[in-house]
């Protein structure tokens, strides 16, 4: 009876996992297309730094505009009136 059941454990032990691995196999994934996906991050990249270029550059203008020479309101500073520069 004992040489029955040694054959059987064996079978079981090496078999169990084997078939736990076939049938453990997934169904395959999606794909991803890599030149699709560096392309939206190209352009969501480019969106943002156009943006932030856009906001710099009207920040850069309105300081010009609203702290030039020739604005009625600007006063000389207590230094220029000195000379001091």
């Amino acid at each position: 009876m004992r040489t029955i059941w040694a054959p059987i454990i064996l079978i079981v032990l090496f078999a169990t996992p084997m078939i736990h691995l076939a049938f453990a196999s997934e169904t395959p994934g999606e794909y991803v297309n890599r030149g699709q996906e560096i392309w939206n991050l190209f352009f969501r990249m480019m969106t943002i730094a156009f943006v932030v270029g856009g906001v710099i550059a009207g920040t850069i203008v309105w300081q010009v505009w609203r702290f030039r020479e020739s604005n009625p309101k600007a006063k000389p500073t207590p230094y220029e009136d000195k000379g001091d520069l």
